[in-house]
């Protein structure tokens, strides 16, 4: 759904929720409860639908990387069985891995408007788990095209204020957290590109090319090879 929509919901929802309280003041506590259940309602309706997990949004994503793999179309899932594989044998610590249907959009995924990934979270502590990767691998013609993308998703209270008043920026939150947040951050998104980058070049050799050409750093925040 649109950004501008679920802003305009939330903003719906709390005048909803005021004029309640503006009716209980003048009227009586017996009257504008329905207004104030409906308004809260909406609000917490619209955040959920902006934190939705399997909806990646540009917004979103601090870091990227990407590569078109010439003649290796039908590889897709070697790909990504490949990266879960390398993920679980770096034994890195509390990472939950799941193979997911994602979009881009609410809008887009009941229309079907979706692709597989496999989605990354480090729930070591709490204030990691807002750090999701999305993995990618997908047949464009005879080419398989690749590529990962390293997300943060507001907290409630974030997701509310930037649907209210202010667009959410993820390179901000992230360089907000403190030295050692910032440092598992960092190894939990390296881990994963290098596993991805072992796939990868695996299926690179199968096909009798050079993985040695391939650009892999990454372009955001981080900047990983």
């Amino acid at each position: 759904m649109a950004r501008s929509v679920l802003r305009v919901f939330a903003w719906l929802g709390i005048l909803l929720f005021f004029f309640g309280l503006f009716v209980r003041s003048f009227a009586g506590a017996a009257y504008g409860g329905n207004y104030i259940l409906f308004g809260l309602l909406i609000v917490i309706a619209t955040v959920l639908l902006a934190m939705s997990p399997d909806i990646l949004r540009k917004d979103q994503v601090i870091d990227v990387w990407s590569a078109l793999i010439e003649k290796a179309d039908g590889k897709a899932g070697d790909i990504l069985n490949g990266t879960a594989t390398f993920l679980r044998e770096s034994k890195a610590p509390s990472l939950d891995i799941a193979k997911k249907k994602v979009s881009t959009s609410l809008v887009g995924g009941i229309l079907g408007n979706e692709r597989e990934f496999l989605v990354l979270t480090d729930k070591q502590r709490l204030s990691l788990r807002a750090y999701q990767i999305f993995i990618n691998a997908r047949d464009y013609g005879v080419n398989l095209d690749v590529s990962w993308y390293l997300t943060s998703r507001p907290t409630i209270a974030q997701a509310l204020v930037a649907l209210v008043i202010k667009s959410y920026s993820a390179d901000r939150e992230i360089s907000d957290l403190n030295v050692f947040d910032q440092q598992d951050v960092r190894a939990y998104a390296t881990n994963a590109h290098r596993c991805m980058k072992k796939a990868v070049s695996k299926v690179i050799e199968e096909t009798g090319q050079d993985a040695a050409k391939i650009d892999w750093k990454s372009k955001g925040f981080l900047g990983i090879s």
